[in-house]
């Protein structure tokens, strides 16, 4: 007991130091603790487990384009609301919210750039704006990009990153699976190569129209993909799902996928495929 009696008068303390937020970035696989800038310096890819970070579409196109240059189109593209939809916010405000955020109009950047000097139609999902959901507009600005490979007779390159189709437009936005599917079919009739690229998360009606049409899909590891998520495929069958269902390992050791790529060797790999499939 003496030693809770005891005077504490002269003993040494320390000051709470605060950190700044960001410094350091505890991986949410393995739980490892990294120093920001060497994530940044491993394009946020962790040293330990290789679990890999979900990115801002711009750090894509930085990695991924020549010069990180994107001559972007259809930039004031904004979706409407036909349904007046409203749950805990309407959606306009949603959808303004949003925009604050991402600095974008929607939820998809698209246009032309180039690839080791190949041009190519581009675009890419940002889960940022909205969980990366296909409304109406992003189904337009990726039936756009389709267009454009088309006509101008270039490979298309899609990196996705979504949670399925935007509930607030209803049927409008389901309608985009079957409007983008389309042009892809016209796509592969002209014999233009499409890659398609998976990040963490790709699911739903995304997953269930272009980003499996590619001629040749690839994923970074460990991604979720699918269609409905885990927990709710688990309480519709009742049965328990197998390790590691609906990763990317997963769907590349049942056929789903081509490549799975780490990120360092993603704009390697896409290079090499376009010049593989691509002899115009």
């Amino acid at each position: 007991m003496a030693w809770f009696k005891k005077d504490k008068q002269g003993l040494a303390t320390q000051e709470k130091r605060n950190i700044p937020e960001g410094i350091w970035t505890k991986c949410q696989s393995c739980g490892e603790v990294v120093y920001g800038k060497k994530m940044e310096d491993l394009l946020w890819v962790c040293p330990t487990c290789d679990f890999h970070f979900r990115i801002p579409s711009q750090k894509y196109i930085s990695l991924l384009l020549d010069d990180g240059k994107l001559e972007e189109y259809d930039i004031d593209l904004t979706s409407k609301d036909p349904l007046k939809f409203k749950d805990s916010k309407k959606y306009p405000d949603r959808i303004e919210t949003a925009q604050k955020k991402t600095g974008k109009k929607e939820g998809i950047v698209a246009g032309i750039g180039k690839m080791d000097g190949i041009e190519i139609s581009f675009a890419i999902m940002n889960f940022q704006f909205i969980g990366g959901s296909m409304g109406s507009v992003v189904g337009e600005k990726i039936a756009r990009a389709i267009e454009r490979a088309i006509e101008k007779e270039i490979p298309l390159i899609i990196v996705s990153s979504s949670g399925g189709a935007r509930m607030q437009e209803g049927i409008l936005a389901l309608m985009q699976m079957a409007k983008t599917s389309a042009l892809l079919a016209v796509l592969s009739e002209k014999k233009i190569p499409y890659i398609s690229i998976l990040t963490n998360p790709t699911t739903a009606g995304v997953m269930a129209s272009y980003a499996s049409l590619g001629d040749v899909i690839i994923a970074e590891p460990k991604a979720l993909l699918g269609f409905a998520g885990p927990r709710v495929i688990q309480q519709t069958i009742g049965q328990d799902l197998p390790e590691g269902f609906q990763s990317s390992e997963f769907f590349l050791n049942r056929g789903f996928l081509d490549k799975i790529v780490n990120r360092k060797d993603l704009r390697d790999t896409v290079i090499s495929l376009i010049k593989f499939m691509w002899r115009k």
